[in-house]
């Protein structure tokens, strides 16, 4: 069985009639009183200890190497399998004032090897009855101490007490007070920052119907210019695929003649050696021949010098070949070109859309900044107004005590400075604030140049979109063959989600792809609403809708995109936005107002120590 034991340890020292030393060791349960076994060690004693267990500490060490064996047995109690084990034998099958041995046992998977060994003897009934004795001293001393700390905590608390509810009544008279004062300086706040902010209000439609007539005059002269470098480009191209054509006409000719006299330098080689056959055997036959076959020589040295001149015109005609592939690989470099420019076109487009939305989302933290100064004042208003009763209280005890006199008259002149300072911070929240509304204004003229480079973007976009309407007639069938224009390709993707089943052009697609905005009835788009709490643009969840090419012209004036009628009174008078993007919340404009976001102690001798008994 494993219970709790109470290890003391004692070094008594004894001079009469010999002055020696004794270590004293005593087993006590704390929940059986009679429980007591003890175990006297003198020098002698233990230097027989020593040898017959193979000790290797002095007497000296001796209890300090005791209690480490201890704590290591405390400390490893509570394991599964422990390493250090405290048992207790007894002799007799139950403890029943028989002679135990305590053994301290450390434990492997090999063997268990016993460190220490040692016998105790049962306490008689006269130490039983000395030891209940001082327990019972000890705990009548702990229960005086206990009576006397709880007279004083008694005491103590009634005087709080009644401390703390004459504070309690004052200061409930106090707060009655500052209510009443509050609720009318609240009010006055209120009606003021109301007329301020339909002031704001109104200036800021006067502003916008500003920057929209700005913005339609600059929109057609954007148009006006993306419309004739259009069609510079087009004539450009269809240039390039002439020279193109003609020259794969060429490279197809070359190859035909190459192949001719490739099939007739063949047939001459064979013929040069039908006729060196016949040389050799018209030598062998007759001499008197030796006349024809110079002449065929000379027909054969005429025919190697034409198969010569023949290669040397293969030749040519392969540097031709090669010419032409150099000029059709500058044309689709070119054309890489111009398509590289149309997506940096697109990224700036991206890029101004993205500040829109961020000097929207400074407008709605300048609302915040304000509540936040408000809510600022309000505090320092209380502050005050709790410093100013103080200042009463003290005055009112100043007539009582008058040697008091003089550190009362510093603490007021302390609460008057302390008064300026936050007036001073008051002025400073002002300027902050003055300086926000400025920085609100330059937004508004970011805003402005931004939109209008916006527009021009649309402009050039619909004036591609428009040439591409115009040339698609040119570009029919005639004469069994057509030209296939690079705007126009075959494999264009049909959106029958949207209910129209004829393809759309790349140029088509590329625009509505600026304006990734779904749509939840048939030609009508989902605007971009701001909201005070999340500021995030709200997507439909519906399929993608592609609408007619006439409501293609009119997207930019007859939706309704901007912000939220919170902040204008009409949303016909909203700017129009295209898909602008979460990553611009975070602008260096209202970044400078955003709020800045043991091991236990070893045991001493008499710790309860887990012991161990077998059986």
């Amino acid at each position: 069985r494993r219970l709790n034991v109470r290890v003391n340890i004692e070094l008594l020292s004894i001079s009469n009639p010999v002055h020696k030393k004794d270590l004293a060791v005593r087993l006590t349960d704390d929940t059986d009183p009679f429980f007591l076994y003890n175990l006297v060690i003198s020098e002698e004693d233990f230097q027989s200890l020593k040898s017959q267990q193979g000790l290797l500490v002095d007497f000296s060490a001796f209890p300090q190497k005791f209690i480490d064996l201890l704590q290591q047995c405390i400390q490893e109690q509570n394991k599964d399998i422990p390493r250090f084990l405290l048992q207790l034998v007894s002799s007799a099958p139950a403890l029943d004032h028989t002679p135990v041995s305590l053994n301290v046992v450390e434990t492997n998977p090999f063997k268990h090897l016993t460190h220490l060994s040692l016998k105790f003897l049962p306490g008689t009934d006269a130490e039983i009855k000395k030891f209940l004795a001082n327990c019972l001293k000890c705990l009548k001393e702990d229960k005086v101490m206990l009576e006397e700390k709880l007279k004083r905590t008694e005491e103590d608390l009634t005087r709080q007490l009644s401390y703390t509810q004459q504070s309690l009544a004052e200061k409930s008279r106090e707060l009655d007070k500052l209510k009443n004062e509050w609720t009318s300086y609240t009010t006055a706040l209120s009606n003021k920052h109301s007329q301020e902010l339909t002031s704001e209000k109104e200036r800021a439609l006067q502003a916008q119907t500003q920057y929209q007539q700005q913005h339609e005059q600059q929109k057609k002269e954007l148009e006006n210019l993306h419309q004739k470098s259009i069609q510079q480009l087009q004539n450009r191209l269809s240039e390039l695929e002439v020279i193109n054509k003609d020259l794969t006409e060429r490279r197809y000719k070359g190859d035909s003649t190459v192949r001719e006299l490739k099939a007739k330098l063949s047939g001459l080689e064979d013929e040069c050696q039908r006729a060196k056959q016949e040389v050799l055997s018209l030598r062998r036959e007759n001499t008197t021949l030796d006349a024809e076959c110079h002449e065929k020589e000379k027909l054969i040295n005429q025919l190697q010098t034409r198969v010569a001149v023949l290669e040397q015109e293969i030749k040519d005609k392969d540097q031709l070949v090669t010419r032409t592939k150099e000029v059709l690989d500058a044309t689709q470099e070119q054309k890489v070109i111009l398509e590289e420019s149309t997506e940096e076109k697109q990224r700036h487009i991206e890029k101004l859309e993205t500040t829109i939305k961020s000097l929207s989302a400074e407008l709605l933290k300048a609302n915040e900044i304000i509540k936040k100064l408000q809510g600022d004042l309000k505090t320092l208003m209380s502050k005050l107004k709790l410093k100013n009763t103080v200042t009463i209280q003290q005055e009112k005890l100043l007539a009582e005590k008058e040697e008091k006199l003089q550190k009362e008259q510093r603490e007021s002149q302390e609460m008057g400075q302390s008064l300026r300072m936050k007036e001073q911070e008051v002025c400073k929240l002002q300027e902050q604030l003055e300086s926000t509304i400025q920085k609100l204004e330059e937004s508004k003229q970011l805003l402005k140049t931004n939109e209008n480079v916006i527009t021009w973007l649309n402009r050039q976009l619909s004036e591609v979109q428009m040439a591409k309407k115009l040339d698609s007639p040119a570009s029919a069938p005639a004469g069994g063959r057509a030209a296939v224009s690079p705007l126009s390709m075959p494999d264009r993707p049909s959106f029958h989600s949207s209910g129209l089943g004829h393809p759309i052009s790349p140029l088509y697609a590329f625009q509505n792809f600026l304006e990734p905005i779904h749509s939840k009835n048939g030609n009508s788009q989902c605007p971009v609403q701001l909201n005070s709490q999340l500021l995030k643009a709200s997507r439909c969840s519906d399929a993608h809708t592609v609408p007619a090419a006439g409501h293609a012209a009119n997207k930019e004036n007859g939706d309704q995109l901007g912000l939220e009628s919170k902040y204008f009174k009409k949303k016909d008078d909203s700017i129009p936005l295209r898909g602008l993007s979460q990553n611009t919340l975070n602008s260096e404009y209202l970044r400078p107002y955003l709020p800045a976001k043991a091991q236990p102690s070893p045991k001493a001798a008499g710790t309860p120590a887990s012991a161990y008994f077998p059986g």
